[in-house]
């Protein structure tokens, strides 16, 4: 398998991972958001198979948009000379797996990978957080990778805004 960054030249014949939104996405948005500077969409590949693809854009974490007792543990992970009313963060604004390679853990994989890829990455910009606004079916696959909810409950009924802490993979 491959790590494959989308350019304005890839080609992308199909993709279905069971989710009209996403297919959506690739297929027909995900160009215009790297043109826009809006998000960057990298693809994980199986020979001339796309097996995933998820994308990358900046966020933040902030005292507006986390309940009260999930800002008071997040902000006690820095000194209190560095409390800010909010925290730099790199949102996951897709993330979607192929049908055909579903159930074989591979999405738990490339959580993983993405994860410490992003750790170990000396990258331009510095941030502490990876957010992602999770499918409500989804929760329990980004609880088991680490993330927490912001907020218990939100208005949108369909996703939780959700969070992973970089640093704790510094712990491993």
């Amino acid at each position: 398998m491959e790590l494959i960054r989308l350019t304005k030249d890839t080609i992308i014949k199909s993709f279905d991972c069971g989710d009209a939104d996403l297919n959506d996405f690739i297929l027909n948005d995900a160009k215009a958001f790297l043109s826009k500077r809006i998000a960057y969409t990298f693809l994980i590949t199986d020979g001339e198979n796309l097996v995933a693809y998820f994308s990358l854009l900046n966020d933040k974490v902030a005292k507006a948009d986390a309940a009260n007792n999930t800002w008071r543990k997040l902000r006690r992970s820095f000194p209190h000379e560095k409390h800010f009313s909010s925290y730099p963060a790199i949102k996951l604004g897709r993330f979607a797996v192929s049908k055909n390679y579903r159930n074989i853990g591979i999405d738990t994989k490339i959580m993983d990978y993405l994860k410490m890829l992003l750790f170990k990455s000396a990258s331009y910009s510095a941030f502490r957080f990876l957010t992602v606004d999770a499918y409500i079916s989804a929760i329990p696959f980004y609880e088991r990778n680490g993330f927490k909810t912001l907020l218990p409950e939100e208005d949108d009924v369909h996703t939780r805004t959700m969070y992973f802490d970089i640093l704790s993979l510094d712990e491993i």
